[in-house]
């Protein structure tokens, strides 16, 4: 690949991945509804909350940080000085539904454990706020299906927090895939894991409901169906537990699982607790584009292979986080629908259930049609 080629990639297809980030231009919020930020409260200060999201609001174009949801008053106390937050915007669970009074809050971000997501999205939505909640969406796609009618009947939107759909590399590389830069996308191969460590709520099927699929492999799982635009037709898949492992006493360690796409593509994917790695390779007839490490919270390296030539790729910058945060706003204010609204969650749901159930009983699922 020459360095004409590669400018016009960066140039062109990266012009067009920050304007998707972006949303509409500062004019268009204005005539939509003003300038002001919307008003995100947090729920559940764990360390994602406290350590990636919070930080980000300084950096925000349409959101602001209003409000906290804690059950620990020490926490609440801390990062209510530490951002600036009133007292009178401070809750605990119990007093989680009086947000329906405070004006100040239009989005609740829910940063809980697994199994707390679709009580505490359905809470907020029946509150009168649109919702951000973290992935996976719920432990069951019928808890997800339960979260998409209380939003819809509360008129309000509900958004999934799928952060790489927002950062550069990876809008670069579904350009590449779905455009058949490197040719017609014939396999992929997509790996996350981590060694994880005892005594996290994660290992404890209760609050997870389950283990590295319900974590880590959400980025594999999602990731083909983001590359790809397409759903699965078929799961096979295998679990590999050493039940012997305290830590894995109710949850799973490592499952394989493989995706067969309506087009032919073939995806092979790995999630697992005890194994560290974090990429996805696109394989085409006429090449491969390569991410590794490919959905970390920063540092992702990408490199396209094609004519026999390896090139890496440094598309134009752009914070996944802000990205996300400012999206579900600009959406409110426009009345777009997000790109990563609940059906994408649920969509996840549904595959993961079924790559279970293959484990499970040792055969192949056929998916039905995505509605």
């Amino acid at each position: 690949m020459g360095d004409t080629s590669r400018r016009t990639i960066v140039q062109g297809l990266g012009a067009g991945m920050l304007a998707a980030i972006a949303g509409s231009a500062a004019g268009q919020a204005r005539r939509a509804g003003g300038d002001r930020k919307l008003g995100y409260a947090i729920v559940g200060l764990g360390g994602y909350a406290t350590r990636q999201i919070m930080p980000q609001f300084r950096n925000c174009a349409h959101s602001q940080l209003v409000a906290l949801v804690s059950g620990s008053p020490d926490k609440r106390a801390r990062y209510a000085a530490e951002y600036g937050i009133p007292a009178a915007n401070l809750y605990d669970y119990r007093s989680f539904d009086r947000i329906r009074d405070n004006p100040a809050i239009d989005i609740v971000y829910v940063v809980l454990p697994n199994s707390m997501h679709a009580e505490y999205s359905i809470r907020a939505a029946q509150a009168g706020k649109h919702v951000m909640c973290e992935k996976p969406m719920a432990v069951s796609a019928a808890e997800c299906e339960a979260m998409i009618a209380a939003s819809r009947k509360a008129g309000r939107l509900l958004m999934i927090g799928y952060r790489s759909r927002f950062e550069a590399h990876n809008r670069l590389a579904i350009d590449l895939a779905r455009s058949g830069h490197v040719g017609p996308t014939k396999i992929i191969t997509a790996e996350h894991g981590f060694n994880a460590q005892p005594g996290q709520w994660r290992l404890d099927r209760p609050m997870s409901g389950g283990g590295s699929l319900m974590d880590i492999g959400i980025y594999s799982l999602n990731a083909v169906r983001y590359l790809t635009g397409e759903e699965p037709v078929a799961v096979t898949a295998l679990e590999s537990t050493d039940r012997r492992d305290p830590r894995f006493r109710n949850v799973e360690d490592r499952i394989d699982f493989m995706l067969r796409f309506p087009s032919g593509i073939v995806a092979n994917c790995v999630s697992s607790y005890s194994s560290n790695h974090n990429g996805y390779r696109v394989i085409g007839t006429d090449g491969y584009i390569d991410l590794e490490p490919a959905t970390s919270y920063e540092g992702q390296r990408m490199t396209v292979r094609k004519g026999g030539k390896t090139v890496p790729q440094t598309p134009p910058p752009a914070n996944q986080f802000v990205g996300q945060l400012d999206h579900l706003s600009e959406c409110i204010k426009t009345g777009r629908k997000p790109i990563v609204a609940g059906e994408e969650g649920l969509a996840d749901l549904r595959v993961m259930e079924a790559i279970y159930r293959s484990a499970r009983e040792g055969r192949t699922i056929a998916m039905p049609p995505r509605a």
